[in-house]
């Protein structure tokens, strides 16, 4: 957990979420991050162990009109297949940008977040 504390970076982040075990899940699912799921609330710790939060029931879904956080993934083709599986949605197929291919999803609670990977799609 001592990766979160680095000066003047992104470590904490809150996602909305009306069902904070059914999102736990769905995160773990798609991307492996590590969950803890307690009654009325789950946490996570990212797959580097750079960023750590929680799902929020107090926040609305922030949709395609906030920050959108990117995730970096070693290969989209699977977790997009997972996202879907699990019950996320593709928003934008993946396209180029420069040399990485990008995506954006809708999670399970309407969020909208981005992954990406470094060259072109297999």
């Amino acid at each position: 957990m001592s990766g979160v504390f680095r000066n003047n970076g992104v470590s904490f982040l809150s996602f909305p979420s009306q069902d904070s075990a059914r999102s736990a899940e769905f995160y773990r699912n798609v991307f492996g991050w590590k969950v803890q799921v307690r009654p009325g609330h789950a946490s996570f710790e990212d797959g580097t162990g750079h960023v750590i939060g929680h799902w929020e029931p107090k926040f609305r879904a922030v949709g395609e009109a906030g920050i959108v956080p990117f995730i970096y993934v070693d290969k989209l083709e699977p977790i997009i297949e997972r996202l879907r599986a699990n019950g996320g949605e593709v928003v934008r197929a993946p396209y180029p940008e420069g040399d990485l291919t990008v995506a954006l999803f809708r999670d399970i609670d309407g969020n909208v977040l981005g992954i990406w990977q470094r060259g072109a799609m297999d």
